[in-house]
């Protein structure tokens, strides 16, 4: 009985153990590719932060070779990313009772272009757009941008993931 059960448990771990080649635990669907190419996203919004690029690419980068297996190259990925900051936008948001601004918010967006050279009918180029409120009595400068970049990069990068490989 106990031979039958230890059978069992190691056919189960092995089914297991083998799926992840394909399927991460952390969601991210490759298939059979086995790079990943991330090109420089140029800020080409009116309103440009000189930081926020750089910030934007590693942050995307850093992403991608955390949650997946895939190796980072410099041309000729299997996963190619490409694209450009088009907007970054400050607009009041909420109003106090003398008609001033309570609360600002900063908004991203970044168009993305998605070719995965594997399974080219996963290919896509779509916008993708967050926002960071803060007090309007603060400056968006020091710890409040740095928090604000953090929010939005961190969701905007997500987003990108969940729709080139989570496919939840």
């Amino acid at each position: 009985m106990k031979k039958i059960q230890y059978v069992a448990l190691f056919s189960i771990c092995t089914f297991l153990f083998l799926g992840c080649k394909y399927y991460s635990f952390s969601g991210g669907s490759t298939g059979s590719a086995k790079t990943l190419q991330v090109d420089f996203f140029p800020n080409q919004a009116q309103l440009i932060e000189p930081t926020l690029s750089q910030e934007f690419t590693l942050e995307l980068q850093d992403l991608f070779t955390r949650q997946t297996n895939l190796t980072l190259v410099a041309s000729n990925g299997d996963l190619y990313f490409s694209g450009e900051i088009t907007s970054y936008r400050i607009a009041p948001m909420s109003a106090t009772s003398n008609q001033t601004s309570a609360q600002n918010r900063l908004t991203i967006t970044v168009n993305v272009r998605y070719i995965n050279t594997t399974e080219e009918d996963k290919d896509f180029e779509q916008s993708f757009s967050f926002y960071s409120d803060y007090p309007a009595n603060s400056q968006l400068t020091g710890g409040v941008l740095e928090s604000a970049f953090k929010e939005i990069t961190e969701r905007i990068t997500q987003d990108i993931f969940n729709a080139s490989v989570g496919k939840w």
